[in-house]
């Protein structure tokens, strides 16, 4: 492509991504105040800034030169991108809209769109290095409702147990109904707020980011990314134990102490223990891997 082809282009695009920012300005909108004023999706505000870095990082491989896609894949996504716009369109014409499922079919929509547009003007080799940074935009969706009931039923009943085993390997007498506790003199329940839906969140961006910017492997980056349910799992169970144990130990007033009510980020940062012990040894394997052979003399 000669210079005058690579300015025409990088207008283009400059102006789809205008075009694309000023139809999705409402629903950003929407979602920027609707993250502000929530625990659980504060972190969206924060993800076009990490997606733009990562991106920044990968500018020695950015160009316009280069093989493109067919134009089959950006059909399909521009495609795509329609389906869930016109999904958001009849869900905020509904009797009741969900804000939360409106906008994280808005999200959908922005990103494939951007993706279309991305597989439609880039190089082969550009898309290559700016796939993580747009697909991490989806992180920018919050969970459609029934996706987060039920994220959150799979954390509240395994946490459950986990607890269980953890109360049976010390020793304590325990029944449990679901994620109902019957211990000694006193019964408790793991509720849905109790499932530790944000945290693991958290740690699954974290997980995300920290396998994009220290692993080279893909297969190191997914096992990273899989570990945060056990981890999770094993987080959540602890903590249902501890404040158990405090009340069965203590007494049942124990139930509204400190470590309950604002222990979240306490166990949180146990969690990164064994979490931060894989990542090193997967960075381990990754190194072993990707270390060059000595030629045989």
């Amino acid at each position: 492509m000669t210079a005058t082809s690579h300015r025409g282009s990088s207008r283009i695009f400059i102006w789809a991504l205008f075009v694309l920012f000023l139809t999705f300005s409402w629903p950003l909108y929407q979602l920027v105040r609707f993250a502000w004023g929530s625990e659980l999706y504060s972190h969206v505000i924060l993800i076009p800034f990490v997606s733009a870095y990562l991106v920044w990082l990968k500018r020695p491989q950015l160009g316009w030169s280069g093989i493109r896609l067919g134009r089959l894949w950006p059909i399909i996504a521009f495609s795509a991108g329609t389906g869930f716009f016109i999904w958001y369109f009849i869900e905020q014409s509904s009797p009741t809209p969900q804000l939360q499922d409106t906008l994280a079919l808005a999200v959908y929509a922005l990103v494939l769109f951007l993706t279309g547009i991305c597989c439609w003007l880039l190089s082969r080799a550009t898309l290559r290095a700016v796939a993580f940074p747009l697909g991490f935009l989806l992180c920018l969706a919050p969970f459609p409702l029934a996706v987060e009931a039920g994220v959150e039923t799979l954390l509240q009943h395994g946490s459950s147990i986990v607890a269980q085993t953890f109360f049976q390997i010390i020793g304590t007498p325990v029944f449990r109904e679901g994620t109902v506790f019957r211990l000694p003199g006193f019964n408790m329940q793991v509720a849905p707020e109790c499932s530790g839906i944000h945290s693991t969140l958290a740690l699954f961006i974290t997980s995300l980011v920290a396998g994009q910017l220290l692993l080279r492997s893909n297969w190191s980056r997914s096992v990273l990314a899989l570990s945060v349910l056990p981890i999770a799992l094993l987080r959540n169970g602890l903590r249902v134990t501890t404040i158990g144990e405090l009340c069965v130990r203590i007494g049942p007033e124990m139930i509204d102490s400190y470590i309950h009510r604002h222990g979240g980020p306490i166990f949180f940062a146990i969690s990164l223990i064994p979490f931060s012990l894989l990542l090193l040894l997967l960075l381990k394997f990754d190194r072993a891997e990707n270390r060059p052979i000595p030629p045989h003399r």
